[in-house]
């Protein structure tokens, strides 16, 4: 079973950066696909960024494209999501999540771990 802890969330102001940090308690996850999703009150999960196992290959959602970067530190077991000037409209809890596929994927359905989640809230 592989558990997946995300940190790093808070209150923050327009136009400011967080790092959310997502640990694994398995080696193994160096070798899965890694995302993050939201969701906001009353609204679905969205996706929001995913990495390949090899850290090569992100993908993002057009909504935070240029702002935030995903990485992972494979010696660490940890995939991060920086996130840089930071939208009211960003407010939601932050989900990571690790698929067995390699790739990188905006699919939920494709994903069979996922973490508790960690609040994000920005202030206008």
């Amino acid at each position: 079973q592989v558990q997946l802890v995300e940190s790093g969330g808070g209150l923050v102001q327009t136009g400011g950066s967080l790092r959310l940090s997502c640990a694994a308690s398995r080696r193994t996850v160096s070798s899965y696909g890694v995302g993050w999703f939201r969701q906001a009150p009353g609204k679905e999960r969205d996706f929001v960024a995913a990495i390949d196992w090899t850290g090569g290959l992100t993908y993002y959602a057009d909504s935070v494209k240029g702002r935030f970067t995903i990485s992972r530190d494979n010696a660490k077991n940890t995939v991060y999501l920086q996130m840089n000037s930071l939208k009211p409209e960003d407010t939601a809890v932050y989900y990571c999540a690790a698929t067995r596929r390699r790739g990188a994927t905006s699919r939920v359905d494709e994903y069979g771990y996922w973490g508790q989640g960690t609040q994000v809230t920005v202030s206008s």
